[in-house]
């Protein structure tokens, strides 16, 4: 596994099985991730092959998930390369919290790139700064990647939302509105999206600065309309705010007066 991209898009799906509640889908899921013979390995026990990796991430979820109304996510940090790929999940409550347990995985994949052997190392809670960087690094890799689900996965709900102007809504543009839920998320996001012409946007992050919990990126965005043919550009900046590996606050400070007459016929 050569590129970062791969990698997480790996750590995503092994952390999904995790959290599948399906027992019929998590078995699908386990046979395409772990080889017929691949084990995992954890401090004090060892899984060989599927029945006992079933009995394993099936116990967890019901121990974690189903009652302890915990989720999984990965922290974003995943790296490989020549058949190697590490990476940290996260046990989080699942409505918003600091992270209860953090697990380091070392993971051999077999040529067809399923798990042959799966070392997992528990570590001690980390304190939340610690994850705000991969928290933001994630954000922007999903957001390069266009999938307003995806993006909308690593929000807290509800979640502290801002875009910049002076009302929280806006006549004309459409995205400007509140949002509190996952949901809502992601349809900022793909309003976002239909409303310019994706061939023609250009975002630049220049800076990432992190003060504990908080991380701000700084940028330029140019886009066009799709509705008028009108292009507008701006600096922005957005304050990201990390609680328990999950976005808790969006502010986005930008030109909006500049986006608005855009937007205006």
């Amino acid at each position: 596994m050569d590129q970062e991209m791969e990698a997480g898009e790996f750590a995503d799906r092994y952390v999904a099985v995790w959290n599948e509640p399906d027992p019929a889908a998590r078995r699908a899921a386990i046979a395409s991730l772990w080889a017929e013979d691949g084990v995992q390995f954890i401090e004090s026990a060892e899984y060989r092959g599927h029945q006992e990796l079933e009995s394993r991430v099936g116990d967890a979820f019901e121990e974690f998930v189903a009652r302890g109304g915990y989720v999984f996510r990965s922290a974003g940090d995943a790296v490989g390369h020549h058949g190697m790929v590490r990476f940290s999940t996260l046990m989080v409550p699942a409505a918003g919290g600091d992270v209860a347990w953090t697990g380091f995985i070392v993971a051999e994949l077999g040529e067809d790139g399923r798990i042959r052997r799966d070392h997992q190392f528990a570590e001690p809670p980390r304190p939340a700064f610690a994850d705000t960087r991969a928290v933001a690094d994630e954000f922007l890799r999903r957001l390069e990647l266009g999938d307003p689900d995806r993006i909308a996965e690593l929000f807290a709900e509800p979640v502290d939302w801002r875009v910049s102007w002076p009302e929280p809504e806006h006549p004309v543009v459409p995205w400007i509105r509140p949002r509190s839920s996952r949901t809502d998320v992601a349809d900022h996001f793909r309003t976002l999206r239909n409303a310019c012409l994706p061939e023609e946007s250009e975002v630049r992050v220049d800076r990432i600065l992190v003060d504990g919990a908080d991380a701000v990126l700084v940028g330029t965005s140019a886009q066009t309309v799709r509705l008028t043919g009108k292009r507008f550009a701006t600096t922005f900046a957005v304050r990201l705010t990390v609680g328990g590996g999950s976005i808790t606050r969006y502010h986005v400070h930008e030109d909006s007066l500049a986006v608005a007459e855009a937007f205006a016929g």
